[in-house]
């Protein structure tokens, strides 16, 4: 994984004007474009795309500085027009290509990464691998945005919403695992990008011949292997910090890769105030 990541960044370098076939390097990499995006957001700390206008900006900055016509550099790094390149421009660097050519700054430059693996071990995993059919997860859903630290205000809402008799109904329904209420993350941005919406939905898991409600929304989940990891401690905290580490240490080390499908946390105990948690991260994965 770490080689593949390397080479996504040497193939952004070569095509920094121009688009490049990220499924092409993901296949010549034996892996895929959704588990290659995944690892590049969680291990670098930005979506790809991020990282891809940060490096034209950024050598684009140099060409701004040592003159030459605008219109000639916006199309080098791949725009259309002067408008669309100093809007881009501004966005990166605070300031747009007039005033860094008549300054020569400010400037916030992105080198180019190279990931290295530093085996540490720091997080005790405690993980198993989970063959399931086909099921379906019922509840309640709604598009919130994602937010990566700390607790997420519209999934607080959310469930707030609904009455605590309703919590009960779910919790009878559901009749598979992963056992208990769930909260569902589906439809996520390849990229993770935080402020991106996906779907949350709180519910339950079913199997897929469960007679349900017709109030109740639904996703249909098909049959795959799920890595099933166990947090315990400060809530969101711990369960945040087991999800990094599927990145850094798990999936590395590890002959999976993620697939697509939604993100399931299961709450197996918590506090009376929900400080603290005991939970399971179910993410769908397959052989690497």
């Amino acid at each position: 994984m770490i080689t593949a990541l390397n080479r996504l960044t040497d193939l952004v370098e070569q095509h920094l004007g121009t688009e490049f076939d990220l499924a092409g390097a993901a296949r010549t990499a034996g892996t895929t474009e959704h588990h290659l995006r995944r690892m590049f957001s969680s291990l670098a700390g930005m979506p790809l795309a991020d990282y891809v206008r940060r490096r034209r900006m950024t050598m684009a900055a140099a060409d701004v500085i040592r003159g030459g016509d605008l219109l000639g550099i916006a199309v080098r790094y791949g725009y259309g027009s002067a408008e669309a390149f100093g809007r881009a421009f501004l966005a990166v660097h605070g300031a747009g290509p007039g005033t860094v050519r008549r300054d020569g700054g400010p400037l916030r430059t992105q080198p180019q990464l190279r990931f290295r693996l530093t085996v540490e071990g720091s997080t005790s995993m405690d993980t198993r691998i989970a063959d399931r059919p086909a099921f379906r997860l019922a509840g309640h859903a709604a598009r919130i945005p994602l937010i990566h630290h700390g607790p997420n205000p519209h999934v607080q809402q959310h469930i707030a919403a609904l009455p605590a008799e309703e919590h009960q109904r779910l919790k009878s329904l559901g009749d598979t695992e992963p056992a208990g209420l769930l909260q569902v993350s589906d439809d996520l941005d390849p990229d993770r990008t935080e402020g991106s919406t996906l779907t949350y939905l709180h519910g339950v898991a079913v199997t897929a011949d469960t007679p349900l409600p017709g109030d109740l929304d639904t996703i249909e989940v098909p049959a795959g292997m799920w890595a099933v990891f166990r947090s315990s401690g400060p809530y969101p905290l711990a369960l945040q910090q087991t999800w990094a580490a599927t990145a850094t240490e798990w999936f590395p080390s590890n002959p999976w890769r993620l697939r697509p499908g939604p993100e399931i946390v299961a709450v197996l105990d918590r506090a009376a105030d929900f400080s603290t948690a005991t939970c399971e991260l179910w993410l769908p994965v397959e052989p690497a």
